[in-house]
């Protein structure tokens, strides 16, 4: 059951896995007939809390909320009192003298989500905590991967890019696992973090390995805002053994789909045929996002009040 947070699928149950996938539904065939004044949240209001720059989740949960008749503030770290020494906590403690209902918070901090959840009275969800999890973005994966297979039992899913700093692949690991996916993994040795086949991945040992037969094939932004040391030589060198381009998908299973977080390195982590090919998901997951994250806070919401989301 979900409850008051949600911040992260590590200690998120399949069961509330799917519930939000379930809701999602609902919330895209609103979406898609161009539904966009729900009553669902009116007079509720969700504060999107983002200590790093953001473009896709920030406007997706704000697009979110919206839809579904919350209002929305939109506090940058960078134009707010943080700059002036005031702590998370106290961050916390206004936003709940304000009433607000639910605050999203992406952070460069892992654990800064269930720092601030203990704190307020409001609903916490985590858009994102340094290199722990980015649980929202693995459930819109979950949605595009099932609205294709319709389920999850016996897939391959390769994942290939940089892992260790990758929230993304974390909260996918987390989830696909409890689902009954098999999550394959793939990247330089800087870039793996180690231990982590002990949390249910296989580490390929080649490109050719991770993609075969795989049925998803994800990749991950290259940060360049976090390669510090020379974790590899150059962007081309990546590309040449690691990137992945139309000759390499011949390996995935015929039916494979690729997908993407974003924003992506046209010619790094996929050649531009992959990301444009007709199997490509990465748009598509755009909108899923917004269903995903919909479905998210309206059943928030629906638990906070114990009764119906737009009482």
């Amino acid at each position: 059951m979900i409850g008051k947070d949600f911040l992260g699928l590590c200690d998120a149950t399949a069961e509330d896995i799917v519930t939000i996938l379930d809701t999602a539904v609902g919330m895209k065939r609103l979406l898609t007939q161009n539904l966009k004044k729900l009553p669902h949240l009116q007079g509720r209001t969700v504060t999107t809390l983002f200590y790093e720059n953001s473009t896709r989740t920030r406007c997706s949960f704000e697009l979110a909320a919206k839809y579904l008749g919350a209002g929305t503030v939109n506090i940058s770290a960078s134009s707010s009192s943080v700059q002036k020494g005031e702590t998370l906590i106290d961050t916390g403690y206004t936003l709940d003298a304000m009433k607000n209902d639910i605050i999203v918070i992406r952070h460069p901090m892992g654990g800064a989500p269930h720092l601030l959840a203990k704190h307020v009275r409001a609903s916490v969800v985590n858009g994102g905590d340094g290199m722990n999890e980015h649980p929202t973005q693995a459930l819109l994966d979950f949605y595009t991967m099932r609205e294709k297979f319709g389920g999850f039992r016996g897939l391959k899913v390769a994942i290939l890019g940089d892992i260790k700093h990758s929230r993304v692949a974390k909260s996918n690991l987390f989830g696909l696992t409890k689902l009954g996916a098999e999550v394959v993994l793939y990247a330089p040795a800087t870039l793996m973090p180690q231990g982590i086949g002990r949390m249910g991945a296989k580490i390929a040992r080649s490109r050719e390995e991770a993609l075969s037969g795989a049925n998803v094939v994800m990749g991950l932004r290259i940060q360049l805002e976090r390669m510090h040391g020379g974790l590899f030589p150059s962007l081309s060198e990546y590309a040449r053994y690691y990137g992945v381009s139309e000759e390499h998908l011949r390996f995935a299973d015929k039916d494979c789909i690729v997908m993407h977080p974003g924003p992506v390195n046209r010619g790094v982590e996929f050649t531009s045929g992959v990301i444009d090919a007709e199997n490509s998901k990465i748009t598509e997951q755009v909108l899923n996002g917004v269903a995903v994250r919909m479905a998210l806070l309206f059943l928030l919401c629906k638990n906070r009040q114990g009764g119906s989301g737009n009482e």
